[in-house]
């Protein structure tokens, strides 16, 4: 399963990637973070495809998106 991650304290609330987002799966969160904007994550079981529009849009570098075979082989 692809796993989107969100950096809160960098996001700014732009919401490109919730527009970008193919499949509908990011929105607004409800708390602010220390800049004062509401930041954005992914709707848990969201059937995210990791097709990266949203880190590709994202102006704050603030999403990261793991595949499942980039922590194969790690150690824990």
């Amino acid at each position: 399963m692809v796993r989107i991650t969100f950096n809160r304290q960098l996001c700014k609330g732009c919401g490109l990637c919730a527009e970008f987002c193919p499949r509908g799966i990011i929105t607004r969160g409800e708390e602010f973070n220390a800049q004062g904007f509401l930041s954005f994550s992914a709707v848990p079981g969201g059937r995210c495809t990791g097709c990266g529009a949203c880190a590709l849009m994202c102006p704050e570098v603030a999403i990261e998106i793991i595949h499942p075979e980039e922590t194969r082989g790690l150690a824990v």
